[in-house]
């Protein structure tokens, strides 16, 4: 073991859309892919599940598609992921992941004994499953099917289904493992539902294009944490650097205080500095 001081690296994104089906889930992910490959799909990998749907959109670009037939097992998944890693893909898109759940859940329905302890054998395979995603030297965007999700309330004495939302088709807390997960509706437009790049927190929905992919490029590249920002916010000497620091990183809206008192401050020793503040007897006048 040894100690070593913390270094931004470069990023593989690991995200995640999820939506109805018709949402346009493919799609979108390849559009996304677009951006990361700055254009060139040759370099974009798709994971189909989905009966041949990855090549409904062939028009896009050159990409590859490895189709996969049932069942669609965690270790089918990760050989599946590992040609494409082998093939030095840039982004995998996994089309999609909830696949997977519905074959462990089939296989959980079919153990003899303890409906609980059985568990014991689904969760090591899905963590495994995860753990691929995640320490994958590539980009990965895994898309979900959602459905609506309801719970049971107490009315007039009597239990009622009430709609509460829709929820992903794969294990409970499982978009946590993304660092971002767009939510995509029946016309097409997403939102950030999870956003650990601050890119598209609390931004209005908006549809996905291949800019958008650029965007999160740049973050993977360039990215930079929130005290790293501040330390260039007072580095810089004019408005103009201030500008432009500010447009690359606006979307951190805890800085925005950072960015005004910094402004405040050039402005300032600008006043100070102008000759035409400068009294005869060299005092300063405002």
């Amino acid at each position: 073991m040894q100690l070593r001081q913390s270094e931004r690296k470069r990023a593989k994104i690991k995200m995640a859309l999820q939506g109805s089906a018709g949402s346009g889930k493919t799609y979108s992910s390849l559009l996304l892919a677009k951006g990361l490959t700055n254009g060139d799909l040759s370099k974009v990998a798709i994971i189909d599940s989905e009966n041949g749907s990855a090549d409904l959109y062939a028009h896009l670009g050159n990409y590859n598609v490895l189709s996969l037939e049932p069942p669609f097992t965690p270790e089918r998944y990760i050989e599946a992921i590992d040609i494409c890693l082998n093939a030095n893909m840039e982004v995998v898109i996994l089309d999609s992941i909830s696949h997977v759940w519905d074959e462990l859940l089939d296989f959980h329905s079919k153990l003899a004994g303890n409906s609980f302890t059985n568990w014991s054998k689904v969760t090591p395979r899905q963590k495994a499953f995860v753990d691929k995603i995640l320490q994958a030297d590539t980009h990965i965007i895994a898309t979900m099917r959602t459905k609506q999700d309801y719970v049971l309330q107490q009315k007039d004495g009597k239990y009622i289904p009430e709609k509460v939302g829709l929820k992903a088709v794969q294990r409970d807390g499982v978009d946590y493992e993304f660092t971002l997960v767009f939510d995509i509706d029946s016309k097409n437009f997403a939102t950030a539902s999870k956003d650990r790049t601050n890119l598209f927190s609390g931004k209005p929905e908006f549809k996905i294009n291949p800019t958008t992919g650029k965007k999160i490029l740049d973050w993977c590249n360039n990215g930079k944490t929130i005290d790293e920002v501040k330390a260039l916010i007072v580095k810089c000497k004019t408005l103009e650097e201030l500008r432009l620091l500010y447009k690359d990183y606006y979307h951190f809206k805890q800085l925005e205080n950072d960015f005004r008192l910094q402004k405040e401050t050039i402005e300032s020793k600008k006043q100070l500095l102008n000759p035409q503040n400068i009294l005869p007897n060299g005092t300063y006048t405002s």
